[in-house]
């Protein structure tokens, strides 16, 4: 039933405040009679309507219409009306309605302003009714009862609220996560595919360009290298095909690239830029510790990518590998030794020491980039052995 009056309050606001005013209008005007002839006396219906009409901006003025209806109250007691709960009501609807809006401090101020009110009429004779002291208490407890129930309603509209909002900054942090999940596996597939593409197709085009000047003077060199040059593209579009994979995965599967390239395939690597002109030496300092999974793919990448990068835009035919092993890092050094740099295609630079920059931070490391004093350019990564 409650509900129902609730939901019909939320459908017909206004009729339902109106048949509430009214109802309020018809107990206290019943109220508004004087003792000595016990009949309806017409201010008593002025003074009714001045306390109910009021109550029409208790929402936006509750201070303001506690105090009216008090006096009125108090005016209508001194007059010789009956004191009792019916003919507090406007005043018992005033204070709840300030209880849920106010502060604590203007709803102390206002009841005590009620009661400083109220008081004179509570103590007034009436011949053949109750007691001052029992009305004093009636007093008490008819301002009491509307400011403790009206802070159990804010109370417990506050916790609702509180718990409504924790259960939306919940679902929004649970919106923001996966949302960041997404675009975090995005950002992965993304580098993989760049750096799939971009060295084997710069190492395809260094293996054909060789090709094409060797083919006049050194035809069987050229067919060496037109025949490594379909093992590149053959790689190239396996690993391509693997990384595609990804996007099939009902969920995100670090395995999808199995076996993971890692620093034991540098070999293969220099084997195959070797196939298109381009000399790779290897330096080794400490002693070479295993890698976590993780740190071993990030490092190959990044070898992998400086070395493109080296094909693609260093006008040079040797690049250097150095890797220094300490207790708890790993450094990687890829240098060239100069010549003129070829600029990328794309405006601003292209996406190779962006790539690096974010594996090494996922990989809790970092990494630079630049010019050599002595001439040419280098990539220093830095990695923790077990990222």
């Amino acid at each position: 039933m409650v509900t129902r009056l609730r939901q019909l309050t939320d459908r017909h606001p206004r009729p339902v405040e109106a048949a509430f005013l009214l109802l309020i209008y018809a107990a206290t005007s019943n109220q508004y009679r004087r003792t000595d002839t016990d009949t309806i006396w017409w201010p008593g219906f002025v003074l009714a309507a001045i306390a109910c009409t009021s109550l029409l901006v208790r929402r936006r003025r509750p201070g303001a219409v506690v105090v009216l209806t008090a006096l009125v109250t108090a005016v209508a007691g001194i007059q010789g009306s009956m004191f009792g709960p019916l003919l507090l009501l406007p005043v018992v609807v005033a204070l709840y309605e300030l209880t849920l809006r106010a502060s604590q401090r203007a709803v102390r101020i206002h009841s005590i302003l009620a009661v400083v009110i109220l008081l004179p009429t509570a103590l007034h004779p009436d011949p053949g009714g109750d007691p001052w002291a029992s009305k004093a208490v009636s007093l008490a407890f008819w301002i009491l009862l509307p400011v403790l129930y009206g802070s159990a309603v804010r109370a417990r509209r506050a916790y609702l609220d509180s718990v409504r909002t924790r259960a939306e900054d919940a679902e929004r942090t649970r919106y923001e996560e996966a949302q960041h999940r997404v675009t975090e596996e995005r950002v992965r597939i993304a580098r993989e595919l760049h750096d799939v593409v971009a060295h084997h197709m710069a190492l395809a085009n260094a293996q054909a360009g060789t090709a094409a000047h060797l083919f006049t003077t050194h035809p069987a060199q050229a067919g060496r290298i037109l025949t490594e040059l379909t093992g590149t593209t053959t790689a190239a579009l396996r690993e391509l095909e693997a990384t595609v994979g990804l996007l099939r995965q009902p969920e995100p599967a670090e395995e999808s690239l199995n076996p993971a390239p890692g620093l034991d395939r540098l070999p293969d690597l220099v084997a195959a830029f070797a196939a298109a002109a381009l000399h790779i030496t290897i330096a080794v300092d400490g002693p070479v510790q295993p890698l976590s999974a993780g740190a071993d793919l990030t490092a190959f990448r990044i070898v992998q990518e400086a070395l493109t990068n080296v094909a693609k835009h260093a006008a040079v035919n040797t690049a250097h590998v150095h890797l220094a092993y300490s207790d708890a890092q790993l450094t990687i050094t890829v240098s060239d030794d100069g010549g003129p740099v070829t600029p990328p295609r794309a405006p601003g630079g292209g996406f190779g020491l962006i790539g690096m920059r974010e594996r090494a931070r996922s990989a809790g490391g970092r990494l630079r980039a630049g010019r050599r004093p002595e001439g040419g350019f280098a990539v220093t990564a830095e990695l923790p052995i077990s990222a």
